[in-house]
């Protein structure tokens, strides 16, 4: 039998109208937002992800799956979203009119090559949102508190992790400093921190290997080598975040692993009892040069993404009721071919007019029909009668208090409308 691949996942049954659920609560926050959906290819240029998440970060150098095609092209099945949405807007010339800022979101499948785990699989699905074109301050408290939001109304209680990376001369002082700092002890340090002192000190602090180790908990903060100006912008969030009554906490230890961040940076935490204490459950921040570094015109942008694998493991961890279907509305029940004629145009009509329904498809007698339609938990029955049917009526059940009445096929409509 050929099965599955390692790391991947099928979604069926009660998995799928979940994630249906989220992906709806998703879709009208970010309507709310006035952000737009859109929807970049699964796999690009090697180059793209290379580029701009860094040759030497682990995503890059462990997780991706790159191949070469039959065209001789060196191609990338995407590890994450942001890389994709901005080769599109450069491609695309969004930049063109820029009166307002560019405001999107997408939510499809990622891929990285790591070891399987709880939440955490080979495909993975992945929310996130991008505000191109603007670098004010409030777009940052904007695109944090639409990520709040979104587990809010998941039913999540979240904090906001917040810091500053600064500006890039605040960076390159903080950057230096910590090279200052860890080469005296880097032989204290796994082999991939090594190189990372070298490529981007940075990376360290996001090491899980040596997450609990002292001398990352020593380290350089970024807050004291930010310049005035950038002390100032990461003031003016934080009052923002007031006035939107966010919750939030300045973590000075925080900082995001990929080369292109710059500015604010956060994540969203919350306490998941299956997880660990201040489990993180999705992060952004601003990269102000990636565009320019993808060969774009120099343009300012900030995101936010999140795993809908891992938000649906912390919704049932925390029992969150999920807001699906579990019942229909209507099963229409017939006993002979005439009634089924009769049935395939019924449930045609009521579908159409806004009704779940079903019926017999297996020739089940009367009985197995009844057994199908409390499996179904069908509201109401409509019980076909050959006699009813040449009077234009059939006869209606209400499945709970098994009351029964007869009602003219031309009023069926408008009767399941005012019961329903």
């Amino acid at each position: 039998m050929i099965t599955k691949q390692k790391g991947t996942y099928d979604v069926v049954g009660m998995d799928a109208k979940k994630r249906k659920y989220v992906c709806d609560v998703i879709d009208a926050i970010c309507e709310k937002y006035n952000y737009t959906y859109i929807e970049t290819p699964i796999f690009e240029s090697s180059e793209l992800f290379h580029r701009s998440v860094g040759e030497s970060s682990d995503i890059v150098t462990k997780e991706t799956y790159d191949f070469v095609d039959r065209g001789e092209r060196n191609i990338t099945l995407r590890p994450e979203g942001t890389a994709g949405v901005v080769r599109s807007f450069i491609e695309n010339k969004m930049y063109g009119n820029l009166s307002e800022p560019v405001k999107v979101y997408y939510n499809g499948p990622m891929f990285r090559y790591e070891r399987p785990q709880s939440g955490r699989n080979r495909q993975f699905t992945q929310f996130g949102i991008e505000v191109i074109g603007t670098d004010d301050v409030m777009s940052d408290a904007e695109v944090i508190s639409l990520a709040y939001n979104t587990y809010k109304l998941l039913g999540i209680d979240v904090k906001v992790q917040l810091n500053s990376l600064g500006d890039n001369e605040s960076r390159d002082n903080y950057r230096k400093a910590l090279m200052e700092y860890f080469k005296p002890n880097i032989d204290s340090l796994c082999e991939d921190c090594k190189v990372r002192l070298e490529k981007n000190p940075l990376r360290i602090l996001d090491c899980k290997v040596d997450a609990n180790s002292d001398i990352l908990k020593n380290a350089p903060k970024t807050i004291d080598y930010l310049n005035e100006d950038s002390l100032n912008r990461f003031n003016k969030l934080q009052e923002y975040l007031d006035l939107m009554e966010i919750d939030y906490e300045v973590n000075t230890n925080l900082v995001r692993g990929l080369d292109y961040y710059n500015h604010t940076v956060f994540e969203i935490v919350a306490d998941i009892p299956d997880f660990g204490s201040q489990s993180v459950l999705g992060g952004g921040g601003r990269y102000n040069g990636l565009i320019e570094q993808l060969d774009g015109p120099s343009t300012p942008a900030i995101g936010f993404a999140m795993g809908l694998d891992r938000t649906i493991l912390a919704m049932e961890s925390l029992d969150v009721k999920f807001k699906v279907r579990e019942n229909i509305d209507i099963f229409i029940m017939y006993g002979n071919l005439d009634e089924k004629e009769t049935a395939c145009y019924l449930i045609q009509d009521l579908r159409m007019n806004g009704f779940v329904c079903e019926t017999d498809y297996m020739g089940k007698s009367f009985k197995n029909q009844f057994k199908s339609a409390d499996r179904f938990n069908s509201k109401f029955l409509v019980i076909l009668n050959s006699d009813d049917i040449k009077n234009y009526k059939v006869k209606v059940k209400d499945n709970e208090t098994k009351e029964e009445e007869l009602v003219s096929i031309n009023d069926l409509v408008d009767y399941l409308d005012m019961k329903l």
